[in-house]
Formats: C-alpha cells, sequence, structure tokens
C-alpha cells in the first residue's frame, strides 16, 4: 500500500496507544482521520481536540462513507458491527501492523522489540534523535513526559517504531535498525511455549533490510541465531558488548555514568530517571544514536533532558517524607527489575507495592515468578486480576499469587480498599504496577501521599 495515496482512514479501536499514533501520523499528513472506541479516555478526547472524529458508538451509523482504508486493532472483538460492515462493503481492512509494515517500507525505520523495554528505549532514541536535531517520525506504545505524545513527526523520512509481539505483528515490519532488547516468555496465550516466542524473535531478526542492522542485547539467550547483515550488542556493564555502562553513580533519583566499547566512549552521561534497567535501556538508545552519527556532545544534552515515559519507572511524588512511584510492570521480570532498582536508589525505605495482575492466563502461566518477584518487597498488596480481553478462567485468581509466597505481608484488596490503605498507612515508599486500569488510581493516591 502506497501511504501517499491514503487520503481517507478509519480506525476501529482509535484509542488504543498504537492505534493512536498511527491515527496522528495520518492527520499530520493531511488525510481525514475517524475512528471508533468503546470508551472515552484522556487519549481519545486529546485525539478530538486534534480535530480527529471519534465515536463510543459500535453501530453503522457512525460509519463513514467512502474511506480508503479501514485500519484495527486485534484486540477489536470479533462481532464488532463497524469493522464487520466495512469487510461486507469491501472496503480495504488492514491490522495497524500492516499500516506499520507500509511506513517501515517507505522510510528509514529503527523498530525497538523485545518482553521488557521497547516503550523506554524506543522514547529515549526519538527523543535524542528530535533534540538532536536529527529528526523522526516517532511511534511510540506510552507517553513522552517530554512532549506529553505517543507520536510526533519530522520532515526526516525516518520512523522509530515500537515493535509489539502481541499477536506476532512485529512480523511485519522491516527495518533498518531493528533493536531487541528481551526474549523472555509472554503472551502464551497465542505462542504457546517459550520456544515459540524465541521462534518469533529470531523471525523478527530475519526482516531486516540488506546491509541493516541488529542491535541486540548482550547474552541473549540463543542469540547467535539472530540474523542481521550487522550486529552489534549492548549491555549495562558487561564488557563483552559492544557498548556497555562504566562509573555508574546514583545522584538524586537518577544516574550519571560513562558510555564505553567499540568506537565508543562518552563521559558523564546524566540520566534524571530511576532504574538501573533504564541505564541499560539507554545505552540501548545511544547505540542507536552512535550508529546515525549524532554527535556525542548532542546525545549527551539530550539524555540529560529526557524526562522518562508515563507509568514507566515514573515519579509521582518525591519529597523527604514519600516517594511514590508508578510503574507499567506488568511481568515478572518487568516486576523484578522495578523492585531491584527501588531498593537500590531508597535503601533506608520501606518498600510496599500494589500489583495488579493483568491477564488471567498470563496469571496462571507466570503466577510462582510473580510471587517470587513481589516477595522481595517489604509488603505486598494485590488488587483483582484486569482481564483485558479474556474470560475468567477457573480457580485463577489473585490468591493464586498469594498462596506461592514466601512473604506473609501480602493483602488482596478492592480498588477501594487501596485508597482507604493509603490513606491511613505510613507510608515512606509506594509503588503501583500494572498494565490494567490501576492507573485510574494514581492520581488520586498521589494526592493522598502529598498531603500528608
Amino acid at each position: 500500500m502506497n501511504i501517499e495515496a491514503i487520503k481517507k482512514v478509519y480506525f476501529v479501536g482509535i484509542g488504543g496507544i498504537g492505534m493512536s499514533a498511527l491515527a496522528r501520523f495520518f492527520k499530520q499528513r493531511g488525510v481525514d482521520v475517524n475512528g471508533y472506541d468503546k470508551t472515552e479516555t484522556d487519549l481519545t478526547r486529546t485525539l478530538v481536540q486534534e480535530e480527529i472524529g471519534v465515536t463510543y458508538t459500535d453501530a453503522e451509523s457512525e460509519m463513514k462513507k467512502d474511506v480508503d482504508v479501514v485500519i484495527y486493532t486485534p484486540a477489536i472483538p470479533q462481532d464488532n458491527v463497524i469493522l464487520n460492515a466495512y469487510r461486507r462493503d469491501n472496503v480495504p481492512v488492514f491490522k495497524r501492523s500492516d499500516a506499520l509494515q507500509w511506513i517501515t517500507e517507505a522510510m528509514y525505520s529503527i523498530t525497538v522489540a523485545g518482553t521488557h523495554g521497547k516503550t523506554t528505549v524506543s522514547t529515549m532514541i526519538g527523543h535524542i534523535l528530535r533534540e538532536s536535531g536529527y529528526g523522526c517520525n516517532a511511534f511510540l506504545g506510552g507517553i513522552s513526559v517530554n512532549y506529553n505524545t505517543n507520536y510526533w513527526s519530522s520532515d526526516n523520512k525516518v520512523a522509530v517504531i515500537e515493535a509489539d509481539e502481541y499477536d506476532r505483528s512485529f512480523l511485519k515490519l522491516k527495518p533498518d535498525v531493528a533493536v531487541l532488547t528481551a526474549m523472555d516468555a509472554d503472551h502464551l496465550d497465542i505462542y504457546g511455549t517459550a520456544e515459540a516466542v524465541q521462534e518469533a524473535y529470531i523471525q523478527y531478526t530475519e526482516n531486516i533490510k540488506p546491509d541493516g542492522i541488529l542491535i541486540k542485547k548482550h547474552g541473549l539467550k540463543n542469540g547467535n541465531l539472530l540474523k542481521g547483515a550487522h550486529k552489534k550488542s549492548y549491555s549495562l556493564q558487561n564488557t563483552g558488548a559492544d557498548a556497555y555502562a562504566d562509573n555508574i553513580q546514583i545522584k538524586n533519583g537518577g544516574y550519571i555514568f560513562d558510555v564505553k566499547g567499540k568506537g565508543i566512549f562518552i563521559t558523564g552521561i546524566h540520566l534524571d530517571i530511576g532504574g538501573m534497567h533504564n541505564v541499560e535501556n539507554c545505552i540501548a538508545a545511544i547505540t542507536v544514536a552512535k550508529q546515525l552519527e549524532i554527535e556525542d556532545d548532542d546525545i549527551k544534552a539530550a539524555v540529560a533532558n529526557f524526562k522518562g515515559v508515563k507509568r514507566r519507572f515514573e515519579y509521582i511524588v518525591k519529597n523527604e517524607k514519600v516517594v511514590y512511584i508508578d510503574d507499567y510492570a506488568h511481568h515478572p521480570e518487568e516486576l523484578a527489575a522495578l523492585i531491584k532498582s527501588a531498593k537500590t536508589l531508597f535503601s533506608k525505605r520501606r518498600i510496599v507495592i500494589a500489583f495488579q495482575p493483568h491477564l488471567y492466563s498470563r496469571t496462571r502461566d507466570f503466577a510462582a515468578e510473580f510471587a517470587h518477584a513481589l516477595d522481595m518487597a517489604d509488603e505486598v498488596i494485590l488488587l483483582d486480576i484486569y482481564p483485558a480481553r479474556e474470560l475468567p478462567i477457573e480457580g485463577v485468581d489473585a490468591q493464586m499469587i498469594k498462596n506461592k509466597m514466601g512473604n506473609p505481608n501480602v493483602t488482596i484488596l478492592s480498588k477501594e480498599g487501596l485508597l482507604s490503605y493509603v490513606t491511613n498507612a505510613p507510608l515512606d515508599l509506594f509503588i503501583t504496577a500494572g498494565a490494567g486500569d490501576i492507573d485510574k488510581l494514581v492520581a488520586p493516591i498521589g494526592e493522598i501521599l502529598a498531603a500528608k
């Protein structure tokens, strides 16, 4: 599909983080953009303010006529009235991944895949390219705190795209630079086995354009099977990687470090966001920037100005009395990295974490791993599982995680119960985590803690 030929587009599921970025891309290009989503959110309200038409009624009367293409997200139910009506009328219908494929074919493309870290790494890359003046079109899976958006444009025909492994959609992308952050098992409801997940990531690297480059985390299992005409590796501190951090210092909840490796030596990088895993994410982004021959001073200035991604180790409250961190962590490895980083940064504080499991299938598949990660906290509050696209599975609930924990300080609460707990409990380091609707509690919890 030639993206230049599209003049009128309709999005089914326009309020999704990835879909809304595409909607903004087409709107910026002068295309007539409309769409449907089930629920009004801050993001859909922002789209409306940007003169993108959004309806919340799934009915044929809400369809726009004479559209060139319809783009939908796999999260949309099969019985969606609008989507099925467009199919009945023989309007060209494509997945979100198809649209991203068109963009990777039309532009010099940098894609970021991996079980964890891809949102932060892609946002960091986009930020460095934007701040340095290099320029890019960024399609992100989170909201950049610097610019309060998940998309921005540039006259430079370069795209930075977060590559989503759900539904194998990332296998349609054709990158010039492919970044791979992790290959841990996830989405086993789709893939079935951990081996199938790894095979998909290997296939992702097979789609790198001729003479393209793979930038991968050092030490990945089966990393020797990954493809790419050229390859570079990065690591937090493994000196066997092509790029790694050295002389890491903690300062005011952030980090100062050097970047060393083959053909790279930058001193005094200042990253003002928490989480040691974010230092490693920054090494990945810097490796990409060096591949594009961006000057060291421009990289340093951009990283120093990077304010993070909403819901990625985001400081909601940070004062002498209490620190409140909110994070999107919904996989055991992410949860472990979150708690470990918080313990390192604030070693004298008592960690209380409220975690909302995401998906019945993920909870079933990783209950023991979630329990092991949560055991690192001093106290744990579990909310009910957020089902998202799934129906309940018998015997799978938050109690399943609690039963596998060694830490006795664990309680299952409702959302209302959590707000009451935060109001009354003596807290000095509090974390909320999860990919469901726990984010709706962040503002009220922040107000409660800031007022203490």
